[in-house]
C-alpha cells in the first residue's frame, strides 16, 4: 500500500515538474538526449565494423596459414616418394609423417578458414545495418535540430507577444487611473465653478451686493473725471 502511494507521489511530482518546466530547457534536454543516444549508436556501430574488419585479416591469414601448409605437404610428398624410389624406407618414412602432419595442420587451417568465412558474412551484414541505422539516425538528428529551431522561434515569438500583452495591460490599467484622476479634477473645477457663480449671483441681491455695485459705479465715474482733468492739463480734447 506504501509504495503504491509512494509511486502515486513520484507520478504526480514529475507531472508538476514537467508543467512547470520552461519548454526552451525541455527543448534543449530532447536535444541532448537525442545527441547522446546518436553517439551511442555510432561507438556501438564502430564495433560491429572493427569486429567486420578484424574477421577480415584473420581470414587472410587463416587462408595464407592454409596455402603454406598445402604446399609443404606437397614437398613432404614428394620426398617420401623420392625416398621410396630411392630405396630409402626410413626416410621415405620419415617424410610420410611429415605430410601428414601438414595434412592435419592444413584439414583445421581450412576448417578455420571456412568458419572465419562464415562469421564474415554475417558480420558484413551487421556492419552495413549498423551504418545505415547511423546515417537514419543522423538524418533524424537534423530533422530535430530543425524542429528545434522552428520550436524555439515560436516560444520566442509567443514570449514577445507574453511582453506586449503585459505592457499594454498596464498602459491600460494607468490610462484608466489617469482618466479616473482627470474626472475628479474636472469635478473639482466646475464645482469652485459653480460656487463662485452662485456666490456672484447671491451677491446681487443682497445689500451688501449692491453697496459694492455702488462703489465700483463712484470709483468709474472718479476715473473718469481724473481722466477728464488729465486731458485739460494736456491740452487733449474730451
Amino acid at each position: 500500500m506504501f509504495k503504491r502511494f509512494w509511486n502515486y507521489l513520484k507520478t504526480l511530482f514529475r507531472v508538476k515538474a514537467e508543467a512547470a518546466m520552461d519548454p526552451e530547457i525541455e527543448i534543449e534536454q530532447a536535444i541532448s538526449e537525442a545527441r547522446k543516444r546518436d553517439q551511442e549508436l555510432r561507438n556501438q556501430a564502430a564495433k560491429v565494423v572493427a569486429h567486420r574488419t578484424q574477421l577480415e585479416s584473420k581470414i587472410d591469414r587463416s587462408a595464407d596459414d592454409a596455402g603454406e601448409a598445402r604446399e609443404l605437404a606437397k614437398q613432404a610428398l614428394l620426398k617420401s616418394q623420392e625416398s621410396t624410389v630411392a630405396g630409402d624406407a626410413a626416410a621415405a618414412e620419415k617424410w610420410n609423417r611429415a605430410a601428414t602432419g601438414l595434412a592435419m595442420k592444413l584439414q583445421a587451417s581450412e576448417n578455420n578458414l571456412n568458419s572465419l568465412k562464415t562469421q564474415f558474412s554475417s558480420a558484413v551484414a551487421q556492419a552495413e545495418d549498423a551504418k545505415k541505422a547511423v546515417q537514419q539516425n543522423a538524418m533524424r538528428l537534423q530533422e530535430l535540430a530543425a524542429k528545434r529551431m522552428e520550436l524555439v522561434g515560436s516560444l520566442q515569438q509567443a514570449k514577445m507577444q507574453e511582453s506586449v500583452n503585459k505592457a499594454v495591460e498596464s498602459i491600460s490599467a494607468t490610462m484608466g487611473d489617469d482618466a479616473v484622476s482627470l474626472e475628479k479634477v474636472e469635478e473639482k473645477i466646475e464645482q469652485r465653478k459653480a460656487n463662485a457663480m452662485a456666490k456672484a449671483e447671491l451677491r446681487e441681491v443682497t445689500p451688501e451686493g449692491a453697496e459694492l455695485e455702488l462703489r465700483e459705479a463712484v470709483s468709474v465715474a472718479q476715473a473718469d473725471a481724473k481722466l477728464a482733468e488729465l486731458r485739460k492739463e494736456l491740452g487733449i480734447p474730451s
